[in-house]
């Protein structure tokens, strides 16, 4: 069981407010922030290239940490910058033709869908949406029915930005697996509230960010690729990391995920989100992940007895995000009263989620996402400040 108590010490950020925003950026636990902090001295101390020498393991070990997080080796983790450079490192490397076809998620985030219609307008390939069903989630009687030879990338969204739907990801992977398509998973909002296990999910890569519900650093993120893929594909930009200069024409790849990587990079922040992961697979990451789900099922049952209060969460699993509106209130202004109160939540807008805004006829939502470390007295204050919202 979780030591809420500890939990909050160890997260000096929630002490003086109501924050509700790990699907944004959430607040590190001090292991983190003293990780980075000590770097960055030491770096100042003796200069960044012995700092980084000094912590070679260090550094090793975090893809050592993320593996178990996955189910993954070391070797398959290429670490990065954010979520969407690791998803474009990926998408980037795949092969399209005229004629190809790219399959997007029905809730599919601005960044991959702006990269998918790039590519296909570049070479002459398709984007297709994969319909929801109607419950929201992805319809995998459509998917069946899309997918072919033809089909060359699937990108699944686990869970969207704009709310709280957990796809059903295996059986979308086992799909398009079955056609022959790759099958890359955005695990941006999942990573650090629901389980990832590469192997049961069935799929050839995943990206994540740090900042959100593993609460690591801004600045960090992951790929996985499945190691025998990872082999076969050649990513779009190279370094002396990435490759080996070999003859003066010649040059080989990284043998695995490493080829994802750059050689340059914030050490110090990688070393946070090491201790970030670290920090829970110490606390254990199901009782982690059961709580963030407890906490928002608890709002999902209270938000909606407000009146004129409308949660807008579809799907059948759910997980810890909670998108609602309020009448008469813009999703912006409801965002800046409750910041009157020290109460943090965020707003998402259409733009960055735009088919399934669209068709959902919504301009933007209130997104609430409670982590572990948020209590239920702070849950009430939540919801008696947005109950006296319309006055």
């Amino acid at each position: 069981m979780l030591n809420l108590a500890q939990l909050r010490a160890d997260t000096p950020g929630c002490e003086s407010q109501v924050f509700l925003d790990s699907a944004g950026s959430s607040l590190p636990p001090r292991v983190v922030v003293d990780t980075e902090i000590a770097h960055l001295y030491r770096e100042a101390e003796v200069g960044g290239y012995r700092a980084a020498n000094e912590r070679l393991a260090d550094l090793n070990a975090v893809k050592t940490s993320i593996g178990r997080l996955l189910n993954a080796s070391p070797a398959s983790i290429a670490l990065s910058d954010s979520a969407s450079r690791s998803w474009a490192d990926f998408f980037y490397s795949v092969p399209l033709a005229p004629g190809d076809r790219i399959l997007i998620s029905g809730a599919d985030y601005a960044s991959n869908a702006i990269a998918a219609l790039q590519r296909a307008r570049h070479t002459g390939a398709t984007v297709e949406a994969i319909p929801s069903d109607a419950n929201g989630q992805l319809d995998l009687e459509a998917l069946e029915a899309m997918v072919d030879e033809r089909v060359k990338l699937v990108s699944l969204i686990h869970v969207p930005t704009n709310g709280g739907l957990a796809n059903p990801v295996a059986e979308a992977a086992a799909i398009a697996r079955r056609a022959g398509a790759l099958v890359l998973l955005d695990a941006c909002q999942s990573a650090g509230q629901l389980t990832l296990d590469v192997e049961a999910l069935n799929v050839d890569a995943l990206s994540a960010t740090g900042r959100k519900w593993l609460r690591g650093p801004r600045g960090t993120g992951f790929l996985y690729v499945r190691p025998e893929l990872a082999a076969t594909l050649e990513p779009s930009r190279l370094d002396l990391h990435s490759a080996q200069w070999t003859a003066p024409a010649e040059y080989s790849l990284a043998p695995d995920a490493g080829r994802f990587e750059f050689w340059e990079c914030d050490v110090a922040g990688r070393l946070g989100l090491g201790a970030a992961v670290d920090y829970l697979l110490t606390l254990g990451p199901e009782l982690v992940y059961a709580a963030i789900a407890e906490r928002a099922a608890y709002l999902r049952k209270l938000l909606p007895e407000i009146p004129g209060v409308s949660v807008r969460d579809s799907g059948v699993q759910h997980a810890g995000i909670v998108s609602f509106t309020v009448d008469g209130l813009e999703p912006v202004r409801v965002r800046d009263l409750l910041a009157e109160q020290s109460i943090t939540v965020t707003v998402s807008h259409r733009s960055s989620t735009l088919l399934d805004m669209t068709n959902r006829a919504l301009s933007s939502v209130v997104r609430a996402s409670p982590h572990a470390f948020v209590s239920f007295e702070d849950l009430d204050r939540f919801v008696i400040a947005v109950r006296t919202l319309r006055g």
